[in-house]
Order: C-alpha cells, then sequence, then structure tokens
C-alpha cells in the first residue's frame, strides 16, 4: 500500500540526514508544500534599540521593523521502480530490499548535498587550517580541534545560541578522532550517537560527520536556527503498468533550504537573495599534505 511504503521510506530516510537533520536545520516555517516552486514568507523582526530612560527626556517609541525572506521549494527529487506483484512482494518484506534501501540512500545523499551547499555558501570563512607539515596524526587532531575552538570563539563572539553542531569532512573525522578529547568523548557512547552522523559531543558542539560536504569545505560550525529546512513527500503511488504486468512504485520528495538572517545580525539585501557572512555559521578548509 502507498501509505506503507512511504512510512517505511521516511522511518529509513531520516536517520541519513545529516545537513537536513534536526541538529543543523529547523522546520519552523514548513507549512504546507504542494508542488516545486512553491514559496514561503518569512517576516524576521529587526532588533529594537535599547534606550536610557530619565523623567525628563522620557521614551522614543519605535515602530517594530521586519526583514522579508522567500524560503523556494525549488528542489524535487523522485524515485521511481517497477515491482511484479505489489501485493506478494509487500508481504515477503520487499520494503527492506536492497533497491529499496539504496533509492532511500540516494535520495537522503541528494537533500543532504543541496543543504550543505545552502549553508557552506552563507557562513563566513575563517583562515585556512593548516596541517600539511604535521607528520604525527595526534597533532592533525589536535590542529583540527584547536580550529574548532576558534569556531566557538567566534560563535560566541556573535551571541550565537548554545547547543551548536559541527559538521567535518571524513578526512577530517580521521584524525580529529585521535585528538585523546574528541576521542575519550566519542568512546563514552550514548544512546542514538550514531544517528544523523554524529561522532562526539564536546565543548557545547555536536560533531558530526557526512561524506556530502561541500566542494572545498572541511569544517562547518553553526546553530539550527539559522538554517530552515522544508520538506514533504508527496504523490506517493502505486498503480498497475499497462504495457507490463508489473506495479509502478514511484514517491517524490519536495524540499528548499535558507540561511535566516538573524535579529541584530546580515540582513539580505533582498527577499530572494541568500544572507552573506552569517555571523551564526562558520566555515573552514583543511590544508593536507600533498
Amino acid at each position: 500500500m502507498p501509505t506503507e511504503w512511504s512510512d517505511h521510506l521516511l522511518l529509513q530516510f531520516d536517520p541519513l540526514l545529516v545537513w537536513a537533520s534536526p541538529l543543523v536545520v529547523n522546520h519552523d516555517y514548513e507549512g504546507d508544500i504542494a508542488a516545486q516552486g512553491d514559496r514561503m514568507v518569512i517576516n524576521g523582526l529587526i532588533r529594537p534599540n535599547v534606550g536610557k530612560y530619565n523623567d525628563v527626556a522620557g521614551m522614543t517609541i519605535e515602530d517594530l521593523e521586519t526583514v522579508e525572506q522567500y524560503l523556494d521549494i525549488s528542489e524535487a527529487d523522485y524515485v521511481a521502480f517497477y515491482v511484479r506483484d505489489i501485493e506478494r512482494v509487500q508481504v515477503a518484506g520487499a520494503l527492506a530490499a536492497p533497491a529499496s534501501l539504496e533509492s532511500i540512500r540516494a535520495l537522503a545523499a541528494s537533500t543532504d548535498t543541496f543543504v550543505g551547499t545552502t549553508i557552506a555558501a552563507s557562513a563566513t570563512a575563517l583562515p585556512q587550517v593548516d596541517v600539511s607539515g604535521l607528520s604525527d596524526n595526534v597533532a592533525k587532531g589536535e590542529a583540527l580541534l584547536e580550529a574548532i575552538f576558534d569556531m566557538m570563539e567566534k560563535l560566541d563572539t556573535g551571541k550565537v545560541p548554545a547547543d551548536r553542531y559541527v559538521v567535518v569532512s571524513p578526512k577530517a573525522k580521521r584524525y580529529l578522532l585521535r585528538a585523546p578529547d574528541v576521542a575519550n568523548a566519542a568512546a563514552l557512547g550514548e544512546p542514538g550517537a550514531t544517528a544523523n552522523g554524529v561522532v562526539a559531543r564536546l565543548a557545547g558542539f555536536t560533531v558530526v560527520s557526512t561524506t556530502a560536504m561541500p566542494t572545498g569545505v572541511d569544517i562547518v560550525a553553526g546553530h539550527r536556527v539559522y538554517t530552515t529546512f522544508a520538506s514533504q513527500f508527496t504523490s506517493f503511488r502505486s498503480q498497475p503498468v499497462e504495457k507490463y504486468r508489473r506495479d509502478q512504485i514511484d514517491a517524490l520528495h519536495l524540499y528548499g533550504a535558507r540561511v535566516l538572517s538573524f535579529p541584530g545580525g546580515k540582513q539580505p539585501t533582498a527577499p530572494n537573495v541568500a544572507v552573506q557572512n552569517s555571523e551564526g555559521l562558520v566555515k573552514a578548509t583543511v590544508k593536507w599534505a600533498a
């Protein structure tokens, strides 16, 4: 049944996400998505000024200002495949078959790649982390950890809320886990620690890793309030195919993402223009040995 396929797909889909997971993005403006090209209008508040009160001057009353931003549902991915006898294969457990699971993995990878690229494009670039001259793996890990502490300081300066994330490439993860502080944090373990790419939690960060890193970026840190993500599986269908003695299963995934301005922070120049150099998102590249 379409509902059964849909529920199974979502159950397998969500844990595969990193960039599009609740650790990294929020779903505060999801609304109703019906088709690719839908647009949600987000009205953000501009931070009001604080005045000094005295009985002579009284108060200056401000009009609250808002900034309009658009969240466009720009992406539409699908999977479509044949099954020979839909009722029989459902009973036989085909929902967990390799073809079904690979379809789900492909959808998750496509979604994560898009969201990661969107976040990195609006993040503030920090100095490159140079580990090319370090031969000791532990020293490389310590250098990467120091870069994350630099990101922590930058986000602290920007008054970014707690419960932040750091997304690292698989190569950065390899050496970062050699740093004793990270290795010890990862070794402690906790329920669900492997879901959504979680590596460890330390220094106020949830450290996650993914292969869907934006080109030229090895580390990204930030907070979920700065990026909103809207997603919906729609038009989930099963139907007989006229030409063949088979049934067709297909699913359409609609989604979009946007980096938001924050009160008192960087503001977009127009509702459909992305925020640049967000104070709540930072990124860095790593120079590896040739």
